[in-house]
């Protein structure tokens, strides 16, 4: 087995769950929720070639080899050498590499795929790192055929900085420690500023009008604002999470902020209330479908 790591295949394989096992277990569920979402999303059918941009280790890809049966095939691209390792290898194992190609290419440039050789484009969580979203969508549109299909999800990440902000803090419910959640909070917005940072600074509109600037019709656009009730955080294993593969695990970045005093009276009075579960969890995606008009 290919032991290469790089940060998107660190956070991936490990650094998203910070190792615990049931975080794991329930993400995992809601992903499979969502692959489902976008395959039924994309009409792929028997026979057609999909492509899926950011592949990671396959969970959109192999839900859409299932779909495309024996004469269909699947294009896993992604910008990580090692996780399109770890696709080839689990490939390898289902015997089904015959039905797939591997391409290293990014999302606003698939130079390594020919225009209008695709059915089907897929992605999940991708655009949020692309700086350029617009020339992303415009690749899509090229690659595909006429009639092609995308089916896109992306989490919307400004719901979380901009709900109700004010109120919705643990500043607010720990005067004790208030300081130090602003401190952390002020980290977070430093380290992916609203205005700037390709994860932050868009929402489901901006999609929408990428997609319709690229030339695709018919589109549909479904919104979602998930509010779940709060569950019990193992401590050790928040400590360990991060968030996404370009910042640090939470509990790196309190040691790099606090001092060891700070530290110590932030764990006193957060962990007790994270291992109560003291927040509802909230979360906004935006599922969108369009299609290659037939003239293009």
């Amino acid at each position: 087995m290919n032991t290469a790591t790089d940060k998107w295949s660190e956070w991936l394989l490990d650094k998203r769950f910070g190792g615990d096992a049931e975080a794991a277990s329930r993400g995992m569920a809601m992903l499979a929720g969502v692959r489902d979402s976008i395959l039924d999303d994309g009409k792929i059918s028997a026979g057609e070639t999909v492509l899926d941009v950011g592949c990671g280790d396959g969970l959109i890809a192999f839900g859409a080899l299932e779909r495309v049966g024996d004469s269909g095939r699947v294009v896993f691209a992604d910008i990580s050498e090692p996780l399109l390792d770890r696709a080839r290898e689990a490939a390898a194992g289902m015997g089904v590499e015959g039905r797939c190609t591997f391409m290293r290419a990014p999302a606003d440039d698939l130079s390594t795929i020919a225009s209008s050789s695709v059915d089907v484009v897929t992605t999940r969580s991708v655009l949020i790192y692309v700086a350029d979203k617009a020339a992303a969508f415009r690749e899509f549109h090229r690659v595909l055929r006429r009639g092609g299909r995308i089916a896109i999800w992306e989490p919307i990440n400004r719901f979380n900085a901009t709900y109700d902000a004010q109120r919705d803090t643990w500043a607010n419910d720990q005067p004790r420690i208030a300081h130090l959640w602003r401190r952390i909070d002020e980290r977070f917005r430093k380290m992916q500023p609203l205005d700037s940072d390709p994860m932050m600074n868009f929402d489901e509109y901006d999609l929408l009008r990428h997609a319709e600037d690229a030339g695709f019709g018919i589109l549909h656009l479904a919104h979602h604002v998930n509010v779940s009730p709060a569950e019990p955080i193992n401590w050790d294993m928040w400590l360990k999470r991060s968030g996404n593969p370009n910042i640090p695990p939470i509990g790196e970045m309190l040691r790099d902020i606090f001092s060891p005093e700070e530290f110590a009276l932030f764990e006193e009075h957060a962990r007790p209330a994270l291992e109560r579960g003291g927040r509802p969890a909230r979360s906004a995606f935006t599922l969108l479908s369009a299609t290659k008009a037939k003239g293009d």
